[in-house]
């Protein structure tokens, strides 16, 4: 039913609360000398009140404290809220982790903020220079550098480093090695990876490659590499922290860095008019460093034997001092590894920026208040995971085996039957893995992009569930590895084979979107959960290690993309077939 106003009520309502004022109110009187020439006005410096103060900067900080806020929280209550009603145990330390989450929130959102002022300005300038003045050779090496630089600054990263002290190192010694004394090792590899990646996705933009080749060569030699591990008594306890690797580079340092240099490459190129160019590299870069990891496994395993890394540990143990300096324990040490993170990825950038394409920094004042809030951002979201994300997620996942088995360790009898348990278990997994997908950031952003180039025929809606139902089933399975520690290549096989023949089957858009949808899901909030929830769970129930999970959370979605796609493109057809029809029968009447 339509509602009519008359227009005098209409204008009356919407003169109700303005003002109209003079504009000579707004301009100052002018004044004019004896002979007749007008004296400048200079006006007075502004005064900010406390009060003009607060409205300015809420303004500018409540968006995007709400962006991450809505990320983190509903995740915090749905762990809190099963722990209390499912798994009838109280949070321990809540205001520890209260104060941890407030922290993750409060970094995220200076770093996102920085990193969008800071970062991303020398990337799309570096990107859009450095091929009109360098040569191929000199792109390539700085693409690569760049891909070892933003590797170390991923606030995922650093979740990975927090679990090396949780590994025990007489049921993993070379998975516990990796994470401890060959740590700077493993992520200078894992860079090396998304170097590597960043090499052959600037090859890509430059010379319009496609996509479905490089993954039969990246992926196909990963999963071959994983069987030759399995034979290894050692070796195959890595592969879990291997391909969970690909998913925690992944992350909002990388991609819209090495994207911006990329894309910009090609641009200056004239080859970046593809709408699909700026897909793919998200893929490589989350494949090419589980080939490293287990490279560097295998090296640990001939370089040390068990017993050696075992005695090592424990000698390392017994040196450390009772009171630890304070950069060697939290927060000093989240501090210190915050710094270390950002400031030399920025000053290689600019050491790129003015050594490399002698070009002046534009806007400096910007840039260092960018930089200054990277780096702020990043000290408090690593205080946060340690006292927040992760020892919530350490603690749900350590009580979540109480659900259907009998922990002797911490004294806990199984609260229902083993078939209800563990359904309970994995719903718990699936709604987790769900949820935490929808809250990712970059599912958004990936979902308006997709929709926009497909021209609304894939739309946000359809591909944001497509990626949070995969995301969860994945969680779910990995879940089911770690409770029945089955072995992590049995289950990456058959889904890799799949993903591999669907890729074949599918269309070129398609696959550029669900390949890289599987790298945007495994962002800094998703990461350092899962993570923690799976070795805290792992630990409890005895299994060697607590890694799968994310590997199983970057299949899955590809799989349930794909086939999303593949119906879309079905429906499509059968729209155009009727559509075809109806003109041809209007055409013989």
């Amino acid at each position: 039913m339509t509602q009519e106003i008359r227009y005098g009520e209409f204008q009356r309502r919407c003169d109700a609360e303005q003002e109209q004022i003079s504009y000579n109110r707004l301009t100052p009187t002018v004044k004019k000398e004896s002979n007749g020439k007008i004296i400048p006005h200079i006006h007075p410096p502004i005064v900010l009140r406390p009060l003009d103060v607060y409205r300015l900067l809420k303004n500018y900080t409540s968006p995007r404290f709400m962006d991450q806020l809505r990320a983190v929280v509903p995740l915090a209550i749905y762990l809190v809220l099963f722990q209390i009603f499912i798994l009838r145990e109280l949070i321990t330390d809540s205001w520890i982790i209260t104060g941890g989450l407030l922290m993750v929130i409060v970094g995220l959102m200076f770093f996102m903020e920085g990193l969008r002022l800071g970062l991303m300005p020398f990337g799309e300038v570096i990107g859009n220079t450095l091929p009109r003045k360098s040569k191929l050779p000199v792109v390539l090496l700085i693409a690569f550098l760049l891909g070892v630089g933003v590797t170390f600054a991923e606030p995922a990263i650093g979740a990975l480093k927090a679990v090396g002290s949780i590994i025990q190192v007489e049921r993993a010694p070379v998975l516990y090695a990796l994470l401890n004394e060959w740590s700077t090792a493993l992520v200078l590899v894992v860079g090396g990876g998304v170097g590597l990646a960043a090499i052959l996705g600037t090859l890509r933009f430059l010379y319009a490659w496609s996509l479905k080749p490089l993954i039969y060569y990246s992926v196909i030699p990963g999963v071959l590499f994983s069987a030759a591990a399995m034979l290894h008594p050692e070796v195959n306890k890595v592969l879990g922290l291997a391909w969970d690797c690909g998913g925690v580079t992944t992350g909002p340092v990388t991609v819209p860095l090495v994207l911006a240099l990329g894309i910009g490459i090609a641009s200056a190129a004239g080859k970046g008019d593809n709408p699909m160019s700026g897909f793919g590299i998200v893929t490589l870069a989350s494949v090419f460093p589980v080939i490293g990891v287990i490279a560097l496994g295998f090296v640990v395993a001939w370089t040390s034997t068990p017993q050696e890394i075992i005695a090592a540990a424990k000698i390392a143990a017994a040196a450390v001092p009772s009171t630890p300096a304070w950069y060697e324990e939290s927060p000093g040490i989240d501090a210190i590894l915050g710094v270390r993170a950002i400031l030399p990825l920025v000053i290689f950038l600019f050491i790129v920026l003015k050594v490399v394409l002698k070009e002046p920094v534009r806007n400096g004042g910007m840039l260092a208040y960018g930089i200054l809030l990277a780096i702020v951002g990043m000290v408090t979201f690593n205080i946060g995971l340690t006292y927040g994300l992760a020892k919530l997620g350490s603690q749900s996942g350590s009580l979540v085996p109480a659900a259907f088995m009998n922990i002797k360790e911490v004294a806990l009898s199984p609260l229902y039957s083993y078939s209800l348990g563990l359904t309970l278990a994995v719903l718990f997994a699936w709604f987790l893995g769900f949820g935490a997908t929808l809250a990712e950031p970059a599912l958004n952003a990936l979902g308006a992009t997709v929709q926009n180039l497909t021209n609304g025929v894939f739309k946000k809606s359809l591909l944001m569930y497509a990626v949070s139902i995969g995301v969860a089933f994945g969680i779910a399975i990995g879940l089911l590895k770690l409770i029945f520690d089955l072995p992590i290549f049995w289950m990456l096989l058959p889904g890799y084979v799949v993903a591999i023949v669907l890729t074949y089957f599918s269309s070129e858009e398609f696959v550029n979107i669900a390949w890289d949808s599987a790298g945007v899901t495994t962002g800094p909030i998703t990461v350092p959960l899962v993570l923690a929830m799976g070795l805290g769970f792992g630990n409890v129930t005895g299994v060697i290690e607590g890694f799968g999970i994310l590997t199983m959370a970057s299949v899955c979605p590809i799989i349930s993309v794909m086939i999303t796609g593949l119906w879309v493109r079905y429906k499509a057809a059968q729209q155009t077939d009727e559509s075809l029809s109806s003109s041809l029968e209007a055409a013989a009447l």
